[in-house]
């Protein structure tokens, strides 16, 4: 399963009740994090985690609600004696802004790997993960991200039988691999039925609705989408800042077929969020508000 913790909710500037935007994911044991505004590890810790098995960092730009926890956020993970690499991804830029962000925390116990989004899409596989990067449309280059967790198809033992493939080979033909054995090669798409339905979230802030995160998000388990500002007035602001309303954010994951919304990354002018959400609900029923710590475990769909 795949498990997502919102870890912070505000945009712009931390609250005393709201941290900066982060989020977390963790599957068999790797996390995976993305962007790392200021207090992040603080709320990490508010939520019952540790930065250590964290391995993926995804930012989605380098404004700094954004990514100005990355140092402090490194130098924890190095003083819980970490040694494994961490690989962090990001737009254009990357290694400019990791590099400027480590002058105050240039010696760490394990390596930093960067991966650089070049293009209007890009595709990582990692470690389990399934990332599909797609830029949207800010003020700066800015991305939004897919994660994916693929599922196999199942294991066919009577087509298997059949071939008489012998049964100690079954194991690593599930797993994927090609296998010689006694002057044969047997390969998995021999035994394996054709790929299930796996689980998806996508995580896209700080931009205005675009075709692009449509279908980045098309048929995501959860979209956690900005939702800068609520009341209709801001709407002018909002297309001016290249930021989202709650009821944009709410018609995109209605056009993206998604099953969950949450919204987060609030403007810090706004108050009494739950108020606007009948309106949010009225175009996608299945929108809640996100919150700090909002916890929530996905798992592969029954069949």
């Amino acid at each position: 399963m795949l498990d997502v913790c919102l870890l912070g909710t505000a945009g712009m500037l931390p609250l005393p009740n709201r941290w900066l935007t982060s989020c977390l994911m963790r599957f068999n044991g790797e996390g995976l994090l993305i962007d790392c505004g200021e207090g992040t590890q603080v709320a990490l810790r508010e939520a019952g985690f540790s930065p250590n098995p964290i391995s993926i960092i995804c930012l989605t730009h380098y404004h700094a609600d954004h990514v100005s926890g990355l140092p402090g956020f490194l130098l924890s993970m190095g003083n819980s004696d970490r040694t494994e690499p961490v690989t962090i991804i990001g737009p254009k830029g990357l290694e400019r802004v990791v590099n400027s962000l480590r002058v105050i925390a240039p010696e760490l116990p394990f390596e930093i790997r960067l991966h650089e989004i070049t293009e209007p899409e890009d595709t990582i596989e990692i470690m389990g993960y399934h990332i599909h990067a797609f830029k949207v449309n800010h003020n700066v280059l800015c991305y939004g991200y897919s994660i994916e967790i693929p599922r196999k198809g199942r294991f066919n033992v009577e087509a298997a039988k059949e071939m008489d493939i012998p049964i100690q080979l079954w194991n690593p033909l599930q797993k994927g691999q090609d296998v010689e054995f006694e002057g044969k090669t047997y390969t998995p798409d021999m035994v394996m039925g054709a790929a299930r339905k796996g689980i998806k979230v996508t995580y896209c802030t700080d931009t205005r609705p675009t075709a692009s995160l449509v279908e980045g998000a098309r048929e995501s388990d959860l979209l956690i989408c900005e939702g800068m500002y609520a009341e209709e007035e801001k709407l002018a602001k909002a297309k001016k800042n290249k930021h989202m309303t709650f009821y944009e954010a709410a018609q995109v994951a209605k056009d993206a077929d998604v099953s969950k919304l949450w919204l987060t990354h609030f403007s810090p002018s706004m108050t009494g969020h739950k108020r606007y959400m009948k309106a949010v609900c009225d175009i996608f029923p299945q929108a809640e508000l996100g919150e700090d710590g909002k916890f929530l475990e996905l798992d592969f769909a029954e069949e």
